[in-house]
C-alpha cells in the first residue's frame, strides 16, 4: 500500500523510434554535406599552413604532382638531395596523368605540378616549360601489324586493341588521345603500364620516344607511321602562387632545381637508374 504522502510516479512515456537519416537527409544532401566538410577541413589545413610557413619560412608539408610522362629515377634524384638537407618539409607525391596533373594543383592538392600539357598561365598559376615529348606509334614485333606496309591506315591502326592510359581527372571529362572510333581498348593507370604492355603484345599506341628509344634500339618494340603525322607535347612544370602569402622555401628549393636544363631534360627522358 503507497504512503499517503506520495502520489504514484506516472507511467513512462513511450517515444517513437527515431527516424531513419534518410528521412531527414536523403543520399545528396548527405553527399554535399560530406563534400562541404571536406573543402572546410582543406581550408582550415590551408590557414594552418600558411601559419606555420609565415613563422618558419618552410612548408610543413610540400606535395608535387607528377604526371606519368616523368621520368621517376630522376624525380627521386631530386627528392634524395632535398632531403638531405633535413628540411622541416614533408615531402609528398601524387600520380597523376593527363588532365588530372593540373587539376591536383588548381584545386589546391599540390603546390608543384611536373609533367603539365597545353597550359595557359594564370595569376593563380606560373609556369615554365620542361621541353617537347614526341611521340612514337610502337608495336610489338610479333604481331600482325608490326608486318603491315606503311603508313597505316586508320583501318589498319584499328584492328588491333589499343593500350591507352587512363586519366586522373576527377571531375568532368577526361582527355582521351590516339583512340579510334569502335576500337578495343585496354586502359592502364600510367604510362610505365602502357610500355609494359605493348612490350608484351597487349595493344598498341603511342608512346613517348624517350621511354620506348631503348627497347626500339634492341629490337622489342617496332616504330610504324601511320596517316597522321608524329604528336610532338609541350611539357610544363607549374606551381600556384598568390599575392596574400609569400613564397615558401621547399617550393624556391624546387625551382632553383628546376631552372637548369640538365634537371629539366633528365625529368623527361631519364627513365631508368638506380
Amino acid at each position: 500500500m503507497p504512503f499517503p504522502c506520495c502520489k504514484p510516479l506516472p507511467a513512462p512515456a513511450v517515444l517513437p523510434p527515431p527516424p531513419e537519416i534518410s528521412a531527414w537527409c536523403p543520399a545528396p544532401c548527405g553527399l554535399e554535406l560530406l563534400r562541404e566538410a571536406e573543402r572546410l577541413l582543406q581550408d582550415l589545413d590551408a590557414v594552418a599552413n600558411r601559419v606555420k610557413r609565415v613563422a618558419t619560412g618552410w612548408e610543413p608539408q610540400f606535395t608535387i604532382a607528377v604526371d606519368s610522362i616523368i621520368a621517376k629515377a630522376t624525380l627521386m634524384e631530386l627528392c634524395d638531395s632535398f632531403l638531405a638537407n633535413n628540411p622541416p618539409t614533408r615531402i609528398r607525391l601524387r600520380d597523376e596523368t593527363l588532365s588530372g596533373t593540373l587539376e591536383a594543383l588548381t584545386s589546391g592538392q599540390a603546390d608543384l605540378a611536373l609533367g603539365v600539357a597545353d597550359l595557359i598561365p594564370t595569376s593563380a598559376i606560373q609556369a615554365k616549360p620542361l621541353g617537347d615529348v614526341r611521340f612514337v606509334y610502337a608495336v610489338a614485333p610479333h604481331l600482325p601489324l608490326a608486318l603491315v606496309s606503311e603508313p597505316l591506315t586508320d583501318e589498319a591502326v584499328r584492328a588491333p586493341r589499343a593500350v591507352a592510359v587512363a586519366d586522373t581527372i576527377s571531375r568532368g571529362r577526361g582527355v582521351t588521345i590516339g583512340l579510334l572510333g569502335g576500337q578495343d581498348v585496354f586502359t592502364v593507370a600510367t604510362m610505365q603500364d602502357k610500355l609494359d604492355a605493348q612490350l608484351r603484345g597487349l595493344g598498341c599506341g603511342s608512346l613517348p620516344e624517350c621511354m620506348a628509344g631503348p627497347y626500339i634500339d634492341s629490337g622489342r618494340l617496332v616504330v610504324k607511321t601511320t596517316q597522321h603525322p608524329a604528336r610532338s607535347v609541350r611539357v610544363n612544370y607549374a606551381w600556384r602562387t598568390s599575392p596574400n602569402s609569400p613564397q615558401g622555401k621547399a617550393l624556391q628549393w624546387w625551382l632553383d632545381q628546376l631552372e637548369s636544363p640538365t634537371t629539366r631534360t633528365a625529368l623527361l627522358e631519364r627513365h631508368r637508374g638506380v
